[in-house]
């Protein structure tokens, strides 16, 4: 067995990544959702987890630079994309529909432990909304809540993963331009704890397959880079 502390934008993919894992080897994966921010926290403090799928490459970076993680396992697993999604729209056109006013409430990231805030942020930013929109915002701690608050009628409009709303009629979202905010590459690191673990270890190595590649393009990622 194993436990793996996972990103909130990454969660749906990795459960179904997890039980596949299972059914091919006998070997469980438990899994922890939370902020990369809030899951990084936790694994300086000592948490007891094996590998961490973060939604940034800086945290596992940070704990590298700390002496937390196996020397030479950090790598980056896949790339998100960021989209602002509206479900009760027919159409969403984007910064069109962040300029109008019939909206009450945008849904966001927690840009401080949320790597697709930050990136909702920069979006904002780079479209000169930034300060229009900011008494309009509802912060979550991650881009899952930001997801729960659009679907429970919180936000009319929120940004959120590509990979959360990858089923939905391309109609609901908008996909934002890569121009307007830093990639989100997402990094993966094997902790000290789970050094000796060779479940830990064989999932690691199982999500670097090419038909999990595949699946991760399926679900609205783009191909990672190096570490």
């Amino acid at each position: 067995m194993t436990h793996v502390a996972v990103a909130a934008n990454f969660a749906d993919v990795a459960r179904v990544l997890a039980d596949r894992f299972t059914a091919e080897t006998g070997r469980e994966v438990r899994l922890t959702v939370g902020s990369t921010g809030q899951l990084y926290a936790q694994l300086r403090e000592g948490a007891p987890f094996d590998l961490f799928l973060a939604a940034d490459e800086e945290r596992p970076r940070l704990l590298e630079e700390e002496d937390l993680v196996v020397a030479g396992s950090r790598a980056t697993y896949a790339e998100g994309r960021l989209v602002l999604y509206a479900p009760g729209l027919d159409t969403v056109r984007g910064p069109a529909d962040l300029r109008g006013g019939s909206w009450q409430r945008l849904a966001v990231a927690n840009p401080r432990t949320a790597p697709y805030g930050r990136a909702a942020m920069q979006t904002l930013e780079r479209l000169g909304l930034g300060s229009v929109v900011e008494e309009r915002m509802a912060r979550g701690e991650s881009v899952g809540q930001a997801l729960q608050f659009v679907r429970s009628g919180g936000a009319e409009l929120g940004f959120v993963a590509l990979s959360q709303v990858v089923g939905e009629p391309p109609a609901s979202y908008w996909l934002v331009p890569d121009s307007l905010h830093d990639p989100i590459r997402q990094g993966m690191v094997l902790m000290a704890r789970g050094a000796d673990n060779r479940t830990a270890r064989a999932f690691a190595g199982f999500l670097s397959r090419p038909s999990v590649r595949e699946i991760l393009r399926s679900r609205g990622y783009g191909p990672a880079g190096g570490p």
